[in-house]
């Protein structure tokens, strides 16, 4: 697979920011768990955004859909179904729901990490007590995608999709978690779980970009959209993990004071063949 110069300046435009929603995530787990009196982390912020992940799991979408990753899907999935061998191919019913299974088994993941931090009589997480579970950072989010795809087409959906899932960076950041015992190892098991699935997930996102046959306008346009979505994606993060970074951080962060992620191009190629 041959990538344009316009696609490495695409993943080069952000990479300081996936750098910044890593070091969201990484300054929140390293801080000690139920440690001294500062400390960030404590059964209750665990709970907090584990919970705010179980929603996202269920009911968001990366083009800013209230129907989520399952309900949806699902919907569609019953609507298209006199179409099958038709004019749709019983192929792409096959991996449609094949994709259906993998979210509702994330969300699973994520449930079952939660489930480990509950105190005695507290009840469990189910999808319906997570509908609309939003918090600032995710809800400008969801309406920023909404907008883009409304205001876009195309090109606000590609930005969409190669922003969903932040590079799997929360995921790869929780798997190191491993070993540590207690909740970080249930932590460790789901982000485990989930990394392989979402990093194929990525992949589909950003893979045919050049397909497109894009202008210059377009590949501008879709850089300053990606921009702003991996922006408000450390926000998010930021937001969800009970803010770790303060805002001098998150403005340093955003105007590049940080090392970029090195983005892993082989494995892109090799999910994609």
């Amino acid at each position: 697979m041959i990538l344009s110069s316009s696609f490495y300046s695409l993943i080069d435009s952000v990479a300081t920011l996936v750098a910044g929603e890593r070091e969201v995530i990484r300054t929140y787990f390293e801080d000690p768990l139920y440690g001294h009196y500062l400390s960030l982390r404590n059964n209750d912020t665990d709970k907090l955004w584990l919970i705010r992940q179980c929603s996202k799991e269920i009911w968001s979408s990366p083009l800013g859909e209230m129907r989520g990753l399952y309900v949806g899907p699902m919907e569609d999935l019953l609507k298209d179904f006199p179409r099958i061998d038709i004019d749709i191919p019983r192929a792409n019913i096959a991996n449609r729901l094949e994709v259906l299974h993998e979210e509702f088994t994330h969300y699973c993941a994520f449930a079952e990490a939660y489930d480990a931090c509950l105190e005695e009589n507290e009840n469990i997480l189910s999808p319906s007590v997570l509908w609309n579970v939003l918090w600032d950072g995710q809800e400008v989010l969801r309406n920023r995608r909404a907008g883009m795809v409304k205001d876009h087409g195309v090109i606000g959906e590609r930005a969409c999709y190669f922003s969903e899932g932040g590079w799997c960076i929360l995921f790869s950041e929780g798997m190191k978690l491993k070993g540590n015992g207690g909740i970080d190892d249930k932590i460790a098991h789901a982000c485990s779980l989930v990394y392989e699935d979402e990093w194929k997930h990525m992949c589909s996102g950003i893979i045919g970009l050049d397909d497109l046959k894009m202008g210059d306008s377009d590949w501008k346009l879709l850089t300053n959209l990606s921009i702003e979505l991996f922006s408000l994606r450390i926000h998010m993060r930021n937001s969800q993990f009970s803010f770790p970074l303060d805002e001098k951080r998150i403005h340093d962060i955003l105007n590049g004071d940080i090392e970029p992620v090195k983005f892993d191009f082989k494995k892109i190629v090799k999910t994609s063949n």
